[in-house]
């Protein structure tokens, strides 16, 4: 089989986060699952619906630990891999922890695929793994029908400085540390509509470590923090609204925004997780009058590998800003958590 004509995506039903089981669906099929043991030592749990597990060690340790695969969003070999590592590792920065081993996860199709493909797939995930200065240590792998690759990842944290998505205040600025609209990139990939210029930029963005989680875990000012994946901008805000027992508003004009994706989804490309996305949760926000259909889908585009969502108080503003920067991103402060009020929706965009 010729490696140059195979095409990654032609084995997915549904590329990156954006396979991601719909959130009204997953919480269907976890509302009854039967009461766990949960010990002391469990700091973060599914409560929430958080980034990570946290288990405390002692007084200076805990333990993060979270698992994340998907199949292609792409159809390079190594770009698929380096993806889908950078996608999983994120979840640890989001919790504020700091990385030190992770584990692969391979499903893989071997009667489709040559042997130098799935070879190239993984390279990529020890490419970002070695960028963030860990080993992967083993893992596991089966013969499947789509090619499925991921890592669960292992990271430590002192226990005062987790960062859960149930900890936003009122006032809170909400800052967002990548630009949205990885997802519609994605579908005009599939399409054959995608630039090369597209392609690159969504390279950058889905293969860029979430490295200011550890350090903004470190700032008495930043109270929650999650990243932006397959439940779209306004999903993983709700999650923050959820736990933390708030409302949030956002200004829409403020958002960071991949420039082709806007182009793309004003000529109606999208993906159909984005519109499963508005399905789950689409009730529970306010629009302003006169909003559009395309500025919906950027709310709800599924993110793979997106980037950090932090609530901080607004004395904090210019550190956090610092922090990303110091690591080349560009974030941008696009709305602020309020106080709960009868009759008004959960997110409100202006």
């Amino acid at each position: 089989m010729n490696q140059a004509k195979i095409k990654l995506t032609q084995f997915s039903h549904g590329g990156g986060c954006g396979c991601k089981i719909a959130p009204a669906v997953l919480t269907e099929i976890l509302s009854n699952m039967p009461m766990r043991m949960i010990p002391p030592e469990l700091l973060v749990g599914t409560e929430t619906s958080d980034d990570a597990a946290v288990y405390q060690l002692n007084a200076e340790q805990a333990i993060v630990a979270t698992t994340d695969f998907f199949t292609p969003i792409v159809d390079d070999p190594r770009d698929f891999g380096r993806i889908a590592a950078t996608n999983a590792l994120s979840d640890i920065y989001a919790m504020g922890g700091k990385p030190i081993f992770a584990l692969a996860l391979v499903g893989m199709p071997l009667d489709k695929l040559p042997l130098e493909v799935i070879h190239d797939i993984l390279a990529g995930g020890e490419e970002i793994c070695a960028r963030a200065g860990i080993p992967i240590a083993g893992g596991h792998s089966i013969d499947v029908l789509e090619p499925i690759y991921g890592l669960v990842g292992m990271g430590i944290v002192h226990p005062q400085r987790v960062k859960r998505n149930s900890g936003a205040r009122a006032g809170d600025l909400l800052i967002l540390g990548k630009p949205l609209g990885v997802g519609i990139l994605s579908a005009a990939l599939k399409k054959d509509m995608l630039s090369a210029a597209g392609y690159a930029e969504m390279i950058t963005q889905t293969t860029k470590l979430n490295t200011p989680g550890t350090a903004l875990a470190g700032l008495e000012g930043v109270h929650a923090m999650t990243d932006v994946t397959g439940f779209g901008l306004a999903g993983h805000l709700l999650e923050i609204c959820r736990g933390s027992k708030l409302r949030a508003e956002l200004e829409f004009a403020r958002l960071p925004l991949i420039a082709e994706a806007v182009r793309l989804v004003r000529e109606g490309i999208a993906t159909g997780a984005s519109t499963r996305n508005w399905s789950g949760y689409g009730h529970e926000l306010a629009l302003p009058a006169g909003g559009e259909e395309w500025q919906q889908k950027l709310l709800s585009d599924p993110q793979t590998s997106g980037g950090l969502l932090v609530a901080c108080a607004p004395e904090a503003e210019a550190e956090v800003l610092a922090e990303f920067r110091r690591d080349g991103f560009q974030p941008a402060v696009f709305g602020r958590m309020t106080e709960q009020s009868a009759g008004k929706a959960a997110i409100t965009v202006f």
